[in-house]
């Protein structure tokens, strides 16, 4: 599953994007960090591997509701087109 695990401090949360077990707990030991997110800056930042999300997708992670709603707000990177 890819979910949000809470760090920070008392009343200044900061979240990793990981890539854990679904049944783990919240910031127990993840597989892979894919990503932040900062809810306290205007406007909130959010930084996302998409390669490894893509990738964790691919294979079979689920995203949970909120990861969902990060992915679809934050704009897509455009990629070059060589020809």
């Amino acid at each position: 599953m890819i979910r949000l695990a809470r760090v920070g401090a008392r009343k200044q949360p900061h979240y990793r994007i990981v890539v854990i077990e679904k049944d783990r707990a919240r910031n127990g030991r993840s597989v892979e960090v894919v990503g932040t997110y900062n809810p306290r800056t205007n406007p909130a930042t959010v930084n996302l591997k998409r390669d490894r999300i893509d990738y964790w997708t691919g294979n079979g992670a689920q995203l949970s509701d909120r990861v969902g709603k990060l992915l679809a707000q934050a704009p897509a990177v455009e990629v070059p087109v060589t020809a």
